[in-house]
């Protein structure tokens, strides 16, 4: 709790100085709230990440709930339960979130926040629960281990308006790619093959986080999905989530060299141009094949390449944004197959 000395000493005062003329005594007390919203970020390129979940909601955000495999011991401490945004508001706010988190290698507190965007009128909610650190998520079995944000995707996102973001990161430590741990999807994307065979590792990538995470099933590979006009934009792939046909769009954010600084306008660059294709590949899908929502998946070489998206992504206009699901994973171990 933030407390103000000097305000607790003016009380005191003037409490003596009421007694001192045998007046009533008389104060009000104001409590204030100190929040902030807490990124956490992947170290070495061999470590794991420890993500955040955003999502851009029209009125309410409310806490998702997010795993980390980091090894600090933490604990959390329940506040309001839930939070809920008035978009109509005017100038930009910060509410509690309901969840503070306390990070026991520092001793400082880190709140989730919803905030408000005074020019959209949109909420930007991120939330981070360290009761469930020590874990890996996505299951043991299968190509690299993941952590982060899993099993967050289901009916209620796919069927919202909003834009939503989930981060998290896989780790393929000293083994790389091996084809047999790949699911039964990942296995026919890649014996399938794609349009551009550069970004095949990538979509196998993309799919394998998505199965494991979200138990997406795939259900057609790029050159199978039908469009109203085969010329056009094009998806990735087409999966099913709870029942729902959803698009898959992959594209890699790294720069080369691969080490080499890696800024938001390189960021901006890429997520523009892959939000203003998915605006335009859903419109171009037949309607056999039409999907609900599409997700950008963004394979990321780095922590830096994490932090350079996110400070893009929230620069971009709720047009682009549209109602697309961003999920950045960034890789770590051997992962130069995938670059």
């Amino acid at each position: 709790m933030h407390v103000a000395r000097p305000f607790i000493a003016r009380a005191s005062l003037l409490l003596a100085a009421a007694l001192a003329c045998n007046g009533p005594a008389g104060g009000s007390t104001a409590a204030g709230a100190d929040t902030s919203s807490s990124d956490a970020t992947t170290d070495a390129h061999g470590s794991t990440a420890t993500p955040t979940t955003t999502a851009v909601d029209d009125a309410t955000s409310t806490g998702a709930a997010s795993t980390s495999s980091s090894s600090a011991p933490q604990t959390a401490t329940t506040a309001d339960a839930s939070t809920t945004v008035d978009a109509t508001a005017s100038t930009g706010t910060t509410t509690d979130a309901g969840t503070s988190t306390t990070d026991a290698s520092t001793g400082t507190t880190d709140a989730s926040t919803g905030t408000i965007d005074a020019s959209t009128g949109t909420t930007d909610a991120s939330t981070t629960d360290a009761s469930t650190t020590g874990t890996s998520t996505g299951g043991p079995d299968g190509l690299g281990e993941l952590s982060g944000d899993c099993g967050l995707i289901d009916a209620m996102e796919l069927d919202s308006p909003m834009a939503f973001v989930f981060t998290g990161a896989i780790d393929f430590g000293a083994v790389g790619f091996d084809y047999d741990l790949l699911t039964d999807g990942g296995k026919q994307i890649y014996d399938e093959g794609n349009l551009n065979p550069n970004s095949l590792d990538s979509e196998v990538v993309a799919y394998e986080v998505l199965a494991r995470c979200e138990g997406a099933a795939l259900l057609k590979t790029e050159a199978t999905i039908v469009y109203n006009n085969p010329m056009g934009k094009k998806t990735d792939l087409l999966v099913d989530i709870d029942g729902l046909k959803v698009g898959v769009s992959v594209v890699r954010a790294v720069g080369f060299p691969q080490d080499d600084p890696w800024t938001p306008a390189q960021a901006q660059m890429i997520l523009q141009k892959k939000l203003d294709d998915i605006i335009v590949s859903s419109a171009n899908v037949a309607p056999e094949d039409a999907w609900v929502k599409q997700i950008l998946s963004v394979v990321a070489y780095g922590p830096m390449h994490l932090e350079s998206l996110l400070t893009a992504y929230a620069g971009l206009s709720a047009q682009t944004k549209a109602d697309t699901i961003l999920v950045i994973t960034v890789t770590n171990g051997d992962d130069a197959f995938i670059y």
